[in-house]
């Protein structure tokens, strides 16, 4: 860029008259007025969408009422994690005190009261009773939280990265741990064994195809598959409780357990073989509970209270007929020669065996969408927060807080299929399994604390709970760092590969902030007037279209201004100045129009319910009509049409803009690769051209450079042609 160009740049908001944007450019909104040089006080003036909406079904679209059928649908969607516990919990305790020959009445009292106290605690109490109350406008998890106490310190950004990026990570991993060991469950049934045999290519290839069925459904919404997924869970869930009340009944000196003094007692008992490492067996019964939180938005917290007590039950019913078995068979030396035991489907009777294991791999299946649906919600929040790139969201069903992301399916299907081809089996997978669960849950507590603290200006709770729970979960933590070098480092690798991504995404954007500036429209109508009359410059098309993120009426990004007057200035008969704001009703149909008293600039704002297809280019040409029949917009005259009659509004061109940064941009090396990263990460986010429907329009992206202050150079002597310095 040369310096006549640089000095035309308006470098500073004072000699323009500009707003600094509080926000990167990709997502610029003010919030309250700004000073000019001159002192003068600006107004915000932001167009507000229609108090009544054309279609308009659900008011508040994001509310989820409480009913018979939403309650289905949560037990559908949210407790397919926690819900196949009952599967592997007890079998990894059982194997870590040295098998069905070591159990002891003091084993089984003492490890079923841990289970039950920590899905209690960290569950019911941390996230049903409490977390589920910290929803941003009914939207859970993490990220949630965090935009709700944000405020109250910039620190609060490192545990809401870390919580983040862990539970994506786990939830690339949890589909297909369960779907692999609910493969190999089959080998149980003697018919299913003859048909797969113990050959594991076998497995990988079914698991495989499972995986790709599975995540190929997510496009039709989670209400579609929770409808679908439902009545399989919570038949699953009597099954759970029915069997485990029918194995009670041989030794009810089981429900012993329910009494916390067990669990204590037998967790520094010398008789308890794997020590404090027994909680990390323990932590698998409550691995779906972040989920559970993040999956808030899509069933509504209502429904997640109305369930989870029946939900509760049935787990605990089974972990207390699980410990009924074995008490019964302590015994029982011709159990001792089976290799992984495992007492969940042990206890069922011959004839009942074959369809448990096939009602238990429905549910295994069904397990992995708990953790889909949540990392859709998870990046949707993300992408609010600038954190991850904004991304192309669906919303299959009515209601708004059940989105379909194609590009997070796409990366967590590739991510399953790696995973299950990496470690082949669920024994390797299992090791992985819950370890970063945990750093999530301390991240959460963390948050949870500050929004007790400063939010609800709580005075002394605030401080029991984050005592109480960061140690319980620093044991959990602790106990499951055995798992790393047997493959736990592939989930944590694979968390700082996201947290690397949110950080670079993060840092970009700040340095963006910096020099983000929105100019006043009105400033530059003369020039706008001018360059359309000017015939020294050639017609780039009869209307110029930019798509914009803010809602500011009155302002537009510097860069837009740039790229019509200063980049080769962009003539045209009309510039249109266009926003996209998705709106809580699903069927909202509705526009504005501010012309600045001009017929040649058009600030245009569509407010589209979340259920309509961003056709800008057919939402567009529709006031375009209409503004032609008001006069608004004068004839845009055509000589030449395969029409007889050839119409009165003339070609259009739509313009992305792209940052670049220049070479010579002063800044340092860290703020120049986060920025350069930014825009790498920005490069696979996808097209924003095929999310409002532009494909077949004629589209051109133009790169702007990144107005940052640039390097200072010394000063060229002029010399004679053939003098040489």
């Amino acid at each position: 860029m040369d310096k006549q160009t640089r000095d035309a740049e308006p470098d500073h908001p004072s000699k323009t008259d500009g707003v600094a944007a509080p926000g990167s450019t990709g997502s610029i909104s003010l919030k309250r007025s700004k000073k000019t040089a001159a002192g003068v006080r600006h107004e915000r003036k932001t167009i507000r969408p229609p108090k009544t909406i054309k279609g308009a079904e659900h008011p508040k679209a994001h509310t989820i009422p409480i009913s018979l059928g939403a309650m289905l649908v949560t037990i559908g969607v949210v407790y397919g994690d926690i819900g196949t516990s009952p599967m592997y919990v007890t079998k990894a305790l059982l194997a870590g005190n040295g098998g069905i020959g070591s159990v002891t009445q003091e084993f089984v009292l003492g490890s079923l009261s841990l289970v039950i106290w920590t899905v209690t605690l960290l569950t019911t109490v941390k996230y049903v009773l409490i977390s589920l109350k910290a929803d941003n406008s009914g939207e859970g998890g993490i990220f949630a939280l965090y935009s709700i106490v944000r405020r109250f310190g910039r620190w609060l950004i490192i545990p809401a990265m870390l919580g983040g990026s862990a539970l994506l990570a786990d939830g690339v991993l949890t589909p297909a741990v369960t779907i692999t060991t609910a493969v190999e469950g089959l080998r149980t049934i003697p018919q299913m064994h003859a048909l797969i045999g113990d050959n594991q290519t076998n497995v990988v290839i079914i698991t495989l195809v499972i995986v790709c069925i599975l995540f190929a459904v997510q496009r039709a919404g989670t209400s579609k598959i929770g409808r679908a997924f439902g009545p399989v869970m919570t038949f699953w869930f009597l099954f759970l409780g029915g069997v485990g009340l029918v194995s009670m009944l041989f030794a009810p000196q089981v429900l012993l357990a329910i009494n916390p003094v067990y669990g204590i007692r037998f967790l520094f008992s010398p008789h308890n073989h794997a020590g404090i490492m027994i909680l990390g067996s323990c932590f698998l019964a409550t691995t779906g509970a972040e989920a559970l939180y993040s999956d808030m938005g899509h069933v509504g917290k209502g429904n997640i209270y109305a369930t989870w007590p029946f939900v509760k039950v049935c787990l605990i019913l089974n972990y207390l007929g699980q410990g009924a078995w074995l008490l019964a068979n302590q015994g029982n030396s011709a159990l001792v020669g089976i290799e992984d035991l495992n007492p969940f489907f042990q206890m069922l009777p011959d004839m009942m065996r074959p369809f448990g294991v096939v009602l238990s791999t429905l549910a295994a299946i069904i397990a992995s969408q708990a953790l889909i649906t949540g990392a859709f919600s998870l990046v949707s929040e993300a992408s609010r927060l600038d954190l991850m790139p904004h991304l192309q969201v669906f919303y299959p069903s009515e209601t708004k807080g059940q989105l379909y992301i194609p590009l997070v399916n796409k990366v967590m299907w590739v991510g399953c299929i790696v995973v299950v081809l990496l470690f082949q089996s669920s024994a390797h997978m299992e090791a992985a399994y819950g370890l970063a669960i945990t750093i999530t849950m301390l991240c959460t507590t963390v948050l949870l604390f500050i929004y007790l603290h400063s939010v609800r200006k709580l005075k002394v709770f605030p401080y029991v709970f984050v005592v109480f729970f960061v140690m319980l979960e620093g044991f959990f933590f602790g106990s499951s760092l055995t798992k790393f070098f047997h493959g736990g480092y592939f989930t944590i690798l694979l968390a700082a590969l996201i947290m690397s991504v949110m950080l670079c995404w993060y840092a970009g954007t700040a340095v963006e902030r910096r020099q983000a500036t929105l100019l006043p429209v009105r400033n530059y109508i003369d020039q706008l007037a001018r360059l359309r009359d000017d015939n020294t410059y050639d017609l780039v098309a009869d209307n110029l279209v930019y798509l914009t993120n803010g809602t500011n009426t009155d302002y537009l990004d510097r860069d837009i201004l740039y790229s019509i007057l200063d980049k080769h200035p962009k003539r045209a008969r009309a510039w249109w100045f266009v926003n996209v704001e998705v709106m809580d009703d699903p069927h909202t149909f509705a526009y504005s129009v501010e012309n600045f008293g001009t017929d040649y600039i058009f600030r245009v704002h569509i407010f589209l319910g979340y259920k309509v297809n961003q056709r800008v280019n057919a939402f567009l040409r529709q006031i375009v009509q209409d503004l032609s029949a008001s006069g608004e917009l004068p004839p845009q005259k055509r000589d030449y049409s395969v029409y007889k009659r050839p119409s009165t509004i003339g070609s259009f061109q739509f313009c992305m803009l792209r940052k670049t940064l220049a070479p010579e941009s002063d800044i340092d090396s860290r703020e120049r690769t986060a920025i350069a990263l930014k825009y790498a990460i920005r490069s696979f986010a996808g097209s924003p051209a095929q999310w409002f429907g532009l494909e077949n329009s004629s589209v051109f992206v133009e790169y702007v450079p990144l107005f940052t202050k640039f390097k200072s150079v010394s000063k060229l002597t002029r010399i004679a042609p053939n003098e040489r310095p």
